[in-house]
């Protein structure tokens, strides 16, 4: 299921990009950006290129300013998938770095963040992370969940859903073409008990919520959209928990 989109539009690493800074927590690197005051949490799970990727970073920040605190680890220690490296192509890279290692690494990050006060906590994978925030969602890990272009997500996880979850996918993406969006659609639908939105983006392809390029400003406009719905989703679902303790 791993395929070229998940490798299309590579970003220039960059550990210095965001206006946060880099700490330890739940024993990974993490860039963490917002005020601890909020109690109130946003985990953030990259995509295969990991937590310096500055597009990433630029909506970490974007989430701290609406009064999160958002921590981007590194779930992949440090290799991330590097598409000039031709002895590690993704089927060999993605044996060192499956999302089912990620699901486990992010329960340590997941405690350090309950014992730290914060009362609620969201996530937001995207492509590869896609698969670890619903692996947390099937669980009482988090309180509400978004799937930015998921990859490796199937039917059955949708199924297995406990908390209220986005799902923003793309009308040009093999990884989950807009027919398995709109399966999970339809599984989201009949679990009344669970909240729910799906929305295909037109004209748009996998990976395009953290891959666009800053200078096409159609591409930015279509991110910049699908940020705005992940963000009202945590302000609707995450904060309005905490408003009603």
């Amino acid at each position: 299921m791993s395929g070229p989109q998940c490798c299309s539009n590579p970003p220039t690493i960059n550990p210095s990009s965001g206006s946060g800074h880099v700490e330890k927590l739940g024993g990974l690197d993490s860039y963490v950006t917002g005020s601890p005051d909020s109690k109130l949490a946003i985990l953030l799970v990259s995509d295969i290129f990991g937590f310096e990727a500055p597009n990433l970073r630029k909506l970490a920040d974007k989430v701290a300013a609406a009064g999160f605190f958002v921590v981007v680890p590194d779930f992949l220690y440090g290799d991330p998938y590097a598409p000039e490296d031709a002895n590690r192509p993704l089927p060999v890279w993605i044996k060192d770095h499956g999302p089912a290692n990620g699901f486990e690494d992010a329960k340590p990050v997941l405690g350090a963040l309950r014992r730290k006060g914060f009362s609620a906590v969201g996530a937001a994978g995207f492509c590869w992370g896609g698969k670890v925030v619903v692996e947390l969602a099937k669980h009482d890990f988090i309180q509400a969940a978004v799937l930015c272009h998921p990859s490796f997500v199937i039917v059955d996880d949708i199924k297995a859903v406990k908390v209220p979850i986005s799902i923003l996918g793309a009308e040009i993406d093999h990884m989950s073409p807009p027919e398995v969006v709109k399966q999970f659609e339809e599984v989201l639908t009949a679990k009344s008990e669970v909240k729910s939105h799906v929305k295909i983006f037109p004209k748009v392809a996998h990976g395009w919520t953290v891959r666009y390029n800053v200078e096409d400003e159609a591409a930015v406009k279509c991110a910049e959209e699908a940020h705005q719905n992940l963000l009202e989703w945590f302000l609707n679902h995450v904060r309005g928990i905490r408003s009603s303790l």
